[in-house]
C-alpha cells in the first residue's frame, strides 16, 4: 500500500528506545515508519513525559507491551503522510498522537463512543511504539486535530495529561461552583487539573507537598492548597477547606503511591465521587465499607478520553483557558527525566524536542 505524503522524508530517524526492561532507553537511529491505509505518519516535534511511560519502561503494569520499544504518547507535530484511505487529514496538517493510537471501531464499547476500553486496542508507546521518535505512526481515526497556528511544545501534554483530568473531572459529575479536591495537584496532571476545574465554574482544593508546588498550585487556581508532608491531620484540614466543612463533592486521585486513594473515601463528602486516575504500581484500593455504605461514596476509576472528550480539552487549551506549566529537554536527555520522576523533584510538565 502506498501513501501520499513527502517526499524528503528520511529513511532513518533519531528515537529514544528501550531494549531491555527497566531501561535505560538508548538514542540511537530507527528506521522511519511507513503508514498503512488507514494510518499518518506525523513528524514530531515536542512530546510531554508522563508517568505511565516511565512504568512502561520499568515494565511493572501486569500488561504487556512490546520490546524493544520507543515510548510516549503525547506527540505534537506535523503530518507528512497520509494512508490512501485517509480522506479527511492532509500533509501539512498540524496533529497529534495520544496514549489510544487505535481501536478496533466494531466492539460494542467502540460503537458506543468508548472507544478507550476497546478490547482490541493499540496503546502508543507500549504496544505500539510511540512518541519519542522524530517520525510517529497513529491510526487516522484516532489522532488529535490540533488547529494550525498551536503552539505544539505547549499543546503536546494536553494529549495525555489534559485530556485524562478532563474526562476524569467529568466522570465525577460535579456541577459548577461545587468544591474538588485534587490529590497531587502539583504534577503534570494536577496542575493542569486544576486549571480545567476552574474552567469548568468548580472550586479546587489542591493536595501536595512543598513551596514549589503550592505556588504552581495557587497560580492554577486553586482556592487552597494543603501539605501533605507538614499537615498533621490532612483528612479534617480537607473538610476545613469547604464552606461547610463537610468536604468536597469530589476528589481526583492522581497519586502515583497507595495510601492516598484510601485517604479519599475519609475527606469526601457524604454521595460525593472518589475518581481513581492515578496508577501506581501492585497497589489495591481499600476502603473502609462502613464509610463507603453510610455515606454512600460513589468510587470510580476514570481512563482516558474518547475522540470527543479529545476535541472537547484542545477546546478549553485553544481558548485560553489552560496554560500548561512546562520545560523543555532535548530526547536524547529524557533519562535524567526519568530520574527526576522517580525522586518526585518534578513540578508541572517535561515536554522533549525531539530535534536535540
Amino acid at each position: 500500500m502506498e501513501s501520499k505524503g513527502h517526499s524528503r522524508i528520511p529513511a532513518e530517524q533519531w528515537a529514544m528506545v528501550v531494549e531491555k526492561t527497566g531501561g535505560p532507553c538508548v538514542y540511537k537511529q530507527i528506521p522511519t515508519p511507513i503508514p498503512g491505509p488507514d494510518e499518518v505518519l506525523i513528524n514530531i516535534k515536542y512530546s510531554g513525559v508522563c508517568h505511565t511511560d516511565l512504568h512502561a519502561m520499568m515494565g511493572d503494569w501486569p500488561l504487556d507491551r512490546k520490546t524493544p520499544l520507543v515510548g510516549g504518547h503525547e506527540g505534537a507535530g506535523i503530518i507528512v503522510a497520509v494512508g490512501e484511505f485517509v480522506k479527511d487529514l492532509k500533509p501539512g496538517d498540524l496533529a497529534g498522537i495520544k496514549w489510544l493510537n487505535g481501536s478496533c471501531m466494531a466492539c460494542s464499547y467502540c460503537r458506543q463512543a468508548e472507544e478507550p476500553l476497546c478490547v482490541e486496542p493499540l496503546l502508543s508507546g507500549y504496544t505500539v511504539d510511540g512518541t519519542f521518535q522524530q517520525y510517529a505512526i497513529g491510526k487516522a481515526a484516532h489522532v488529535a486535530r490540533i488547529p494550525q497556528g498551536t503552539d505544539l511544545q505547549a499543546v503536546a501534554p494536553i494529549l495525555c495529561a489534559g485530556i485524562t483530568v478532563y474526562k476524569g473531572i467529568k466522570e465525577s459529575g460535579i456541577r459548577p461552583g461545587q468544591h474538588i479536591a485534587i490529590v497531587g495537584a502539583g504534577g503534570g496532571l494536577g496542575s493542569l487539573a486544576l486549571q480545567y476545574a476552574k474552567a469548568m465554574g468548580l472550586q479546587s482544593i489542591a493536595i501536595d507537598s512543598g513551596t514549589e508546588k503550592q505556588r504552581l498550585c495557587n497560580d492554577a487556581g486553586a482556592v487552597a492548597y494543603i501539605d501533605f508532608m507538614t499537615n498533621k491531620n490532612l483528612v479534617q484540614a480537607v473538610k476545613d477547606a469547604t464552606p461547610d466543612k463537610l468536604g468536597p463533592h469530589a476528589v481526583i486521585v492522581l497519586a502515583v503511591t497507595e495510601g492516598p486513594f484510601q485517604q479519599a473515601t475519609e475527606f469526601v463528602r457524604a454521595r460525593g465521587t472518589v475518581v481513581c486516575i492515578g496508577l501506581p504500581a501492585n497497589s489495591y484500593l481499600k476502603a473502609s465499607v462502613f464509610d463507603v455504605v453510610t455515606k454512600m461514596i460513589n468510587i470510580k476509576g476514570s481512563y482516558v478520553g474518547n475522540r470527543q472528550d479529545t476535541a472537547e480539552a484542545l477546546d478549553f487549551f485553544c481558548q485560553g483557558l489552560i496554560k500548561v506549566p512546562f520545560k523543555v529537554i532535548g530526547l536524547s536527555k529524557l533519562n535524567d527525566v526519568y530520574d527526576m520522576m522517580r525522586e518526585g523533584r518534578i513540578a508541572g510538565r517535561y515536554v522533549v524536542d525531539t530535534d536535540r
